[in-house]
């Protein structure tokens, strides 16, 4: 055998296990087998209530918030980003992998 047609063999087999370990572990993922990577986090901050009674605006600010809140909490957004961010990533992993075994494929088929 080649040396070209060896690289080519090894080149596209990377590509194609780049290619299967994406997919299988954004299945573990999406299957709630394993969490999400935690790219994104975010904190709650609270403002600490003075002596003073709040005013009607900041009373309207507070209750707008906590139903906000009750509605979508923030960990949701934060697992939903999460997801968004990893399928961005692994659709760029699954491309970079179908291009490294093109190129192994264009090694093996060269003459």
């Amino acid at each position: 055998m080649d040396l070209t047609k060896i690289i080519g063999w090894l080149t596209f087999l990377a590509g194609i296990s780049i290619i299967l370990f994406t997919l299988y572990f954004s299945y573990n993922i999406f299957t709630g087998k394993v969490e999400a990577p935690e790219i994104l986090a975010f904190e709650i901050e609270t403002q600490p209530t003075q002596g003073e009674t709040p005013g009607l605006q900041e009373q309207l600010g507070q209750m707008i918030t906590e139903q906000l809140k009750s509605i979508l909490p923030l960990e949701a957004i934060s697992t939903l980003l999460n997801l968004g961010v990893w399928a961005m990533g692994a659709g760029l992993l699954i491309f970079g992998g179908s291009q490294i075994a093109g190129l192994g494929i264009k090694l093996i088929k060269k003459q």
